[in-house]
């Protein structure tokens, strides 16, 4: 029996972005773009156009760089921003502008201030405007789990004869449970007349972990597109996972009556890239992609899977990505070598000499380490083009202290706006110590959100890998630093917080409205 074709719809580029400190510059967001491309993703949201000229450009970009997926703008239902989005979108082979309203009674009332009529009137100007810029459209009922349903029936029918080809109905805060969440839209796609006219689609947020349940059992009762970010990034509790829902979906064939067309091996390479710029780690016991996803430790298990694999696993872990990129470059490694690896793995060089930093990053690293993982290169592709910022701050020197007994100390040399200035503190540690000794010259008044620690790859030479958030002004900017010396990595992170707070137009965390 022939199977439904589910849309597959990334935002992790836009929803995913809005986690605070998860900002990507252009550059990054052209690299993940071609990554989802190369999975086979269907349609990339590829940003929030009027959000902020560097979202504009980020957006347009990401139009001209992509060709056989479907590129998408985020709007609201106002002109000036539809009309951003088609313009943002004029480059792309296929594009789709993605325009929404507020339809629940609290957000009405007390976000819009709009009566219901408004409302529907409002909408259906948006859709009309935004299907003269492009016959792809789709219209979101933001906060619609929470929405009345006579008054969804009313402006789904209307949006519908208006030109919209896709019908989101978002879980935006999380609210919804799977059963009452599918069976909204079971009753919807019977009652709308027009609804066979549409796509219906879910897109779920995991404030109470239900995202990839209740984008599940919306695709049972009809839905044919699922909104979903890599690692199931997102503001607040993020999104469904993407790699969660493609799975589910391919692994339990006998359950699900469709089927998308996504590459799986492409999977785990694309989750460590989102991860790796975005500095946000996969926890080891996420499912698929997670560093346990495949792991036995268990006695039983080990012995059951020898025997037989299917014994405990449901899934080839090479089908998502597992191994299959597992390939070994070294210090005699050649330029032609690296620069092959980099383009498997979706990057490419605008010039010769970004690719010249690139291969000089490499040959320095692997001075370090024996082994070079695709891991690591994806650090070296992230840390090179951090070369882009206004560097205010450069590392020079380090020289720290960590004794037994005695308190830990750091001295740095920094150069600050070209000129060579020396610092030295004492701290809890030796990490505390060297950002003590950097704020005595840098004063920034930023607070510290988070410090985290992730090593790239196995063993004790590995690359750790370190992200630092922080805060000023509601500003919010993530720093990521990596080396085989924790101290140097970290170092590293907060310097590139730092030169990104100067640069606040780079890189900083956008506070946007969305579904």
């Amino acid at each position: 029996m022939s199977k439904d074709k589910l849309v597959i719809f990334d935002t992790t580029l836009r929803d995913g972005e809005q986690s605070p400190g998860a900002s990507m510059t252009q550059a990054e967001k052209v690299r993940i773009a071609k990554m989802l491309e190369k999975m086979r993703v269907d349609v990339i949201e590829a940003g929030f156009a009027i959000a902020s000229p560097g979202d504009f450009e980020a957006v347009k970009a990401v139009a001209n760089a992509v060709k056989n997926s479907t590129v998408c703008s985020l709007a609201r239902a106002v002109d000036a921003d539809i009309d951003r989005a088609a313009e943002a979108l004029k480059g792309a082979a296929s594009s789709r502008i993605h325009t929404f309203i507020a339809t629940s009674p609290i957000h009405m009332k007390y976000k819009l201030r709009m009566e219901p009529d408004a409302v529907l009137e409002r909408a259906i100007h948006a859709v009309k405007r935004a299907r003269n810029n492009t016959a792809d459209v789709e219209f979101s009922l933001e906060d619609g789990s929470r929405s009345d349903f006579e008054f969804m029936c009313r402006i789904i029918e209307s949006v519908i004869d208006a030109g919209a080809t896709t019908i989101n109905i978002p879980d935006t805060v999380g609210y919804g449970e799977p059963a009452e969440y599918g069976a909204m839209f079971r009753r919807l796609i019977e009652t709308i007349p027009n609804a066979d006219k549409a796509i219906f689609s879910t897109h779920c947020h995991n404030d109470l972990g239900l995202a990839v349940a209740n984008s599940l059992s919306a695709v049972m009762n009809g839905v044919r597109q699922v909104e979903c970010t890599i690692n199931g990034l997102g503001e607040r509790a993020g999104n469904a996972a993407l790699e969660e829902i493609v799975m589910a979906v391919r692994t339990r064939k006998d359950v699900f009556p469709v089927e998308t067309g996504i590459q799986t091996e492409h999977i785990v390479p694309t989750s460590r890239l989102v991860s790796t710029i975005t500095g946000f780690p996969v926890q080891p016991n996420k499912a698929i992609v997670g560093a346990n996803a495949f792991a036995h430790e268990s006695g039983i298990h080990q012995d059951g899977v020898l025997k037989h694999r299917e014994t405990y696993e449901i899934m080839k872990a090479e089908d998502v990505g597992w191994n299959a990129n597992r390939i070994v470059l070294g210090k005699h490694s050649g330029r032609a070598a690296v620069k092959a690896r980099f383009e498997e793995l979706g990057v490419s060089f605008e010039n010769q000499d970004a690719l010249n930093l690139a291969f000089a990053r490499f040959k320095e690293l692997a001075d370090k380490k024996h082994e070079i993982f695709d891991e690591d290169l994806h650090t070296i592709v992230s840390s090179s083009s951090a070369k882009n910022i206004a560097e205010k701050y450069l590392l020079v020197d380090m020289e720290v202290c960590s004794k037994t007994g005695q308190k830990p100390s750091a001295s740095i040399t920094l150069q600050v706006d070209n000129k060579d200035v020396i610092a030295q503190a004492e701290g809890g540690g030796p990490v505390d110590a060297a950002y003590k000794a950097i704020e005595s010259v840098a004063k920034s008044e930023s607070d510290l959100q988070l410090y985290s620690v992730n090593a790239i790859t196995q063993g004790t030479d590995s690359q750790g890998e370190v992200t630092v958030r922080l805060e000023k002004n509601g500003q919010i900017v993530n720093g990521i630093g990596s080396d085989t010396d924790i101290v140097v990595a970290s170092v590293k992170a907060y310097l590139m917080a730092l030169n990104l707070l100067e640069s606040p137009s780079i890189k900083s965390h956008p506070q946007r409205d969305g579904v």
